[in-house]
């Protein structure tokens, strides 16, 4: 890769005490290194973009693509990129993986699903499951927020919105387990988690066409009839990804949300005076904030330079790796007055959480409605919620691009004895 010059100050990144708070580390770049080459726990060399201005460019910027296949053959042999197991699952054309003209022939096709008037009929769903996850463990007095609430809540809307029977949707919980839990060890976990997802999304892709409905499974099954053109391996692909993408944001997002309240008690209980009295404005903008302050996805996903660039000063040669790091740049000075403190009520909040640019989170209004749905209902229903451990004893999640807890053990006075 190109030489930039070495500073024995630059933070140690990418340690278990850099998962648990790097946002020092991240404001130690932004002033010295904006554009920073380091070599990532898996042996590739990138470069990380950290600050809003530079972020924002390189996230629409069309010479840095989304196909691994861009990433320089040597650069690729230290390491590998993307999600483990789709290149052996055949699940590599996906929105995460591709560029126009695909991509925007991709999109198109499931965009359908995610248009505020779908998301809106969704809504009485993700409240119903919301209600009934609650109910399992409200007169207990105790939960693992984690596991028993923000883990099952996307899972099974997703599964409803693809259109997974729910007498298999305990099967996708499982092994959708199996990527959260191996998320920072084997890789091999991840990928035969990876491939089982596959074979079961082959299958019920192949069960559809013989009995289609109203899901999005089946509108993609109707769109590669009708001359769109959709591959079988590409209609798994985009499934999986939707799958993939759509739960553990939405896990992080509930679960570093609701930490980011429980630790902040007065931007908290204006939260809970504002779910009291049915203000959807503090609650909508307040999930804006929690998703600028501790966002779920710490770093954008990968991109490769097609050609020689020049970035914030730093020559960037050709495949070699860029990636984004959304945490950082949503906590800029330049950008946010005070970034580090949470403002549930932050106007001008145009953070980058979902992105920029054509590869804009696609399902990021169903996450909000999401996210409101189920802090808005924790705080109505359980209002003396409050931490049940240490802050220093809590872990959190290893890996590149998600940023979350492992457990958010909590309790609050039950109603049950």
């Amino acid at each position: 890769m190109s030489e930039q010059p070495c500073d024995s100050s630059a933070p140690t990144l990418f340690t278990w005490e850099f998962a648990t708070d790097p946002y020092p580390a991240y404001a130690w770049l932004r002033d010295h290194a904006p554009v920073h080459r380091t070599t990532l726990p898996s042996g590739v060399d990138a470069w990380l973009v950290t600050r809003y201005a530079d972020a924002k460019k390189a996230l629409a910027d069309p010479r840095l693509s989304k196909n691994p296949q861009r990433h320089s053959a040597a650069a690729h042999a230290k390491g590998k990129v993307g999600i483990p197991g789709e290149r052996s699952a055949e699940l590599m054309t996906h929105l995460l993986n591709i560029d126009p003209p695909d991509h925007t022939r991709l999109r198109r096709l499931v965009s359908k699903a995610f248009t505020p008037g779908r998301v809106a009929e969704f809504a009485p769903r993700v409240r119903t499951l919301t209600d009934q996850l609650i109910d399992a463990f409200e007169e207990r007095g105790e939960a693992d927020l984690i596991h028993e609430f923000a883990f099952p809540l996307p899972i099974y809307a997703i599964c409803d919105l693809l259109g997974v029977p729910r007498e298999d949707q305990d099967d996708l919980r499982d092994w959708a387990g199996m990527m959260i839990r191996h998320g920072s060890g084997p890789r091999g976990g991840v990928a035969r988690a990876v491939k089982r997802i596959r074979g079961y999304l082959a299958e019920l892709i192949h069960r559809k066409r013989g009995d289609l409905g109203e899901d999005l499974i089946s509108g993609l099954i109707r769109a590669s009839d009708h001359g769109e053109h959709l591959t079988e391996n590409e209609a798994a692909a985009m499934c999986f990804v939707l799958l993939f993408a759509g739960f553990e944001t939405t896990i992080n997002l509930i679960g570093n949300g609701v930490y980011a309240l429980l630790r902040n008690p007065e931007q908290r209980a204006q939260m809970q005076r504002a779910v009291e009295e049915g203000d959807e404005r503090l609650l909508a903008a307040g999930v804006e904030e929690l998703l600028r302050y501790d966002g779920p996805v710490e770093i954008a996903t990968w991109r490769f330079a097609t050609e020689p660039l020049t970035l914030a000063g730093q020559r960037i040669a050709e495949g070699e790796p860029v990636l984004v790091v959304l945490a950082a740049a949503d906590r800029d000075p330049e950008r946010f007055a005070a970034p580090d403190v949470l403002d549930l009520a932050r106007r001008d909040n145009q953070h980058l959480g979902y992105g920029h640019g054509i590869h804009y989170c696609l399902g990021a209004p169903l996450a909000r409605l999401e996210a409101r749905t189920a802090i808005g209902t924790l705080l109505r229903r359980l209002p003396g919620l409050r931490l049940a451990a240490d802050p220093e004893d809590l872990r959190w999640r290893g890996g590149l691009i998600m940023r979350g807890l492992r457990t958010l053990p909590v309790t609050w006075n039950s109603t049950g004895g």
